[in-house]
């Protein structure tokens, strides 16, 4: 709870120093605005070295992006040029720190070209950072995300088995961690390594069971073929549907390392996001000799995962609108 409660410190202090009609921030060379809570204690971070900071994203009243309860970012401290760019204040920061930057749309967009639709002329992207370590070196920081991550794979499971268990959901965990639920196993040919399997399916978001994806009817929604074991579907899909054959159905209770990780597919979903499908296995083969990969911009391809991740540093702008915005993208 330490990395939750110090997050809500800093989300609390963004509030407070936004509303402050700009008073204490300053300016870097190239006009980003910027203020720093510091005590003034320890060194000041050195280029090369790694910040492990919390992230928090916002636009008007609306979180775009928030690493609250999940992995924390990790971002190298290196020699940027003055580009209206987060990254110039990062030398300045110390563990402990915390900084809100302001980042003006009517700048980007004279710096950088068109923004998204539901950024106006007149806004502020405010992002806010909280340094909770430094690393010196790579190893260092590939250690601690290591940690990280096992932290966030457990929290993923328990999540998932909390809400199965509060559903009374029965479902069979596999031994790489898809939760399965078999309505029908099917009388046909095994899912199995090398096959190419045709499935029908309806993806959920976790756990509104919002959906995101479907192809289970309409005009063009045909069976979206995979050949197992080749590396075309996220892993859940390739764990859990081996539990069936053709003419299965059931469903799949995915945790998010097993699903799209910490970079989503598409502007529908969160980073370490817990994913549900109904599936239908319509048709299982064999392989063609030369299996094609779906491309990983397809529609309807519940596969490879696609940019999407807001990342410090670089250009943290968004691709998905603030909820009311009225600019929600469709799928």
């Amino acid at each position: 709870m330490k990395i939750i409660s110090s997050y809500l410190l800093v989300a609390l202090t963004l509030l407070a120093a936004v509303s402050c009609n700009n008073q204490g921030y300053k300016k870097t060379k190239s006009g980003l605005q910027y203020k720093i809570i510091s005590d003034g204690k320890g060194d000041l971070v050195k280029r090369g070295q790694w910040l492990k900071v919390s992230v928090l994203q916002k636009l008007r009243d609306s979180v775009l992006y928030s690493s609250e309860g999940s992995v924390p970012a990790y971002i190298r401290v290196d020699s940027v040029r003055g580009d209206y760019n987060p990254a110039e204040v990062f030398p300045l920061l110390r563990k402990g720190d915390s900084v809100i930057i302001v980042e003006l749309a009517d700048t980007l967009q004279r710096k950088f070209g068109q923004l998204p639709p539901f950024i106006k002329k007149k806004d502020k992207i405010i992002i806010a950072l909280k340094v909770y370590d430094v690393f010196t070196t790579d190893e260092q920081k590939a250690n601690d995300l290591t940690a990280e991550i096992t932290k966030e794979k457990a929290r993923e499971i328990t999540t998932m088995e909390d809400y199965l268990a509060k559903n009374k959901i029965n479902a069979t965990k596999t031994a790489k961690g898809t939760y399965v639920v078999v309505d029908s196993v099917g009388d046909g040919p095994a899912v199995d390594s090398g096959k190419q399997v045709f499935v029908r399916y309806t993806g959920k978001l976790f756990p509104s069971g919002k959906v995101f994806e479907s192809n289970m009817s309409g005009p063009g929604n045909a069976p979206f073929p995979f050949v197992v074991g080749a590396g075309q579907i996220i892993p859940g899909w390739d764990d859990g549907l081996r539990l069936f054959k053709k003419g299965g159905k059931g469903s799949l209770y995915i945790p998010a390392f097993l699903a799209y990780d910490q970079a989503p597919r598409g502007p529908s979903h969160k980073p370490f996001e817990n994913l549900m499908f109904d599936i239908e296995i319509v048709d299982v083969k064999d392989a063609p000799k030369e299996a094609p990969r779906p491309a990983m911009n397809m529609p309807n391809m519940p596969g490879r995962p696609m940019p999407g991740r807001p990342m410090p540093g670089g250009r943290p702008m968004p691709s998905t609108p603030p909820a009311g915005s009225g600019n929600t993208p469709q799928h």
